[in-house]
């Protein structure tokens, strides 16, 4: 009888406006989809972001973003001059890669999956702070800096599962398929629902699909 292989251990970013404990909480459903399988750890982002009109006003963590695209403001949309605050962000990932891995993965959620995505690129050339073997970039896009284009030069090879909400009203569907092909062999799987990760048993079947090619002892 072949040994239970552990469980794939996955690095959780979350989205802009969003911290590690309000992603843990949106992410209950894919835990448990996941059990036994993949383990999620998740971290905040290193920038606080200025209050908002459409924050939880009971949340006892302040929102954060991973960079801005303006003093203390994110548009996915726009194509800002001088986008801030990402090496900050790519030194915190890294940090965490080396202090609580390892890991196998990465899981991001909308700035934290464009986030994800940068890692990936970076990974591909080679750069030794991200020893990760894959992703999972749910309602991702490519930023649309001109500083942060050289991370779409190139296709990326890491292998990435992409997850595409179709009525997405905060990050539009062909902004997710469009970081898609920035990708070697990336595997889509679009759902109807809007921005949030979905866990239903149509996507978990594609979730698992995905990560049981990572899963120690298997034959890559």
């Amino acid at each position: 009888v072949m040994a239970e292989a552990r469980p794939l251990r996955l690095l959780a970013l979350h989205g802009y406006r969003q911290s590690a404990r309000r992603l843990r909480q949106r992410t209950g459903a894919l835990r448990k989809a996941l059990r036994g399988r993949a383990d999620l750890l998740a971290i905040d982002a290193p920038h606080p972001v200025p209050a908002g009109a459409g924050d939880d006003p009971d949340g006892d963590d302040p929102p954060r973003g991973w960079w801005f695209s303006g003093p203390g403001t994110f548009e996915a949309g726009e194509a800002p001059a001088a986008p801030t605050g990402l090496e900050e962000s790519l030194s915190v990932v890294a940090a965490a890669l080396a202090e609580h891995g390892p890991f196998d993965g990465l899981l991001g959620f909308s700035q934290g999956a464009a986030l994800a995505a940068m890692v990936c690129a970076l990974r591909a050339r080679g750069d030794p702070r991200f020893p990760v073997a894959f992703a999972v970039l749910v309602a991702g896009f490519a930023s649309r800096a001109p500083a942060h284009g050289h991370f779409y030069w190139d296709p990326i090879t890491l292998p990435t599962l992409h997850v595409v909400g179709d009525t997405d009203a905060v990050i539009a569907a062909p902004l997710s398929r469009e970081l898609a092909q920035c990708f070697v062999e990336p595997v889509v799987l679009a759902h109807p629902g809007g921005h949030f990760i979905p866990a239903a048993a149509e996507q978990k079947k594609a979730y698992l699909e995905f990560l049981e090619r990572f899963r120690p002892g298997q034959d890559q």
